[in-house]
């Protein structure tokens, strides 16, 4: 069980606690505007638990954040808590994948919400384009979020995912139907955390998504940007990527980061 008010108090919600549409939308913005995307404990090799007990203990009491399995565990479980019908479901990113490149595994968790009869998507965890907003999985309209504008388009064995770059739809990742039992999580988990394949073992990526701004962080790279202005991108030295994770990711930098810091500078990871 999540403990609700300790998890309201780290996201700031103050609102009602019904398994209303107005409270998955009030609790869906603020979740990846307070507890970030990162994978900090992926690249130190000190192994990602998804017991309830550990996620809690990490992303609400110590005020860190984690990736999707992470994420969106912990947001199923507070949704259930709140009276929700909730589905996991895995899907497969296909962001500006390269033509011709095969498809890798589903590796990327997302949520499906029953509210008021209707199916919402919900997903807190998918970094630099994560949803501020719940999305209607049985309408292939434009709907616009705090940011970007995305919609769903219904194939034969599931949805795909599509955000609006520039007056342009581009595909974001493709979901399967087929609803998912813990032991999928895990051994998607454990390919994530711990396959040479994984992307998340060598590179530092780190996101996090305001009213006002998303902030994305790939290796000493940070891009911010803002609500409808221009993108701004910095390259950073140690010192400086550990003040961004404070003042753009909301992390308090531990003494045993820094190694790991100067390392992604240097590119040696």
């Amino acid at each position: 069980m999540i403990h609700l008010q300790n998890y309201f108090a780290r996201i700031n919600y103050q609102g009602p606690t019904t398994s209303e549409l107005s409270t998955l939308k009030a609790i869906h913005a603020l979740h990846p505007a307070h507890i970030p995307f990162e994978n900090i404990d992926v690249l130190l090799e000190h192994g990602i638990d998804l017991s309830l007990d550990s996620i809690q203990q990490k992303l609400i009491h110590s005020r860190r954040g984690g990736y999707c399995f992470e994420h969106n565990a912990l947001f199923m479980q507070v949704l259930k808590q709140l009276g929700f019908e909730v589905e996991s479901l895995m899907a497969r990113n296909v962001w500006r994948q390269p033509e011709g490149m095969p498809f890798g595994p589903r590796t990327h968790q997302v949520l499906r919400v029953r509210v008021e009869g209707e199916w919402w998507l919900a997903d807190v965890g998918f970094g630099g384009l994560v949803l501020t907003d719940p999305l209607r999985m049985e309408s292939s309209d434009k709907q616009q979020g705090q940011h970007e504008a995305f919609r769903v388009l219904t194939h034969d064995h599931g949805w795909m995912l599509q955000v609006n770059v520039q007056e342009q739809w581009e595909d974001l990742y493709d979901i399967g139907n087929q609803p998912q039992e813990p032991i999928e999580m895990e051994v998607a988990n454990w390919f994530t955390s711990a396959s040479p394949q994984s992307k998340f073992r060598h590179n530092l990526m780190m996101a996090r998504a305001t009213p006002y701004a998303r902030y994305a962080l790939l290796n000493n790279r940070l891009t911010i940007r803002p609500r409808n202005g221009v993108a701004e991108q910095r390259e950073l030295n140690p010192e400086q990527l550990a003040a961004a994770l404070q003042e753009c990711f909301e992390l308090k930098v531990e003494s045993g980061w820094m190694p790991l810091l100067e390392r992604i500078v240097e590119k040696e990871i």
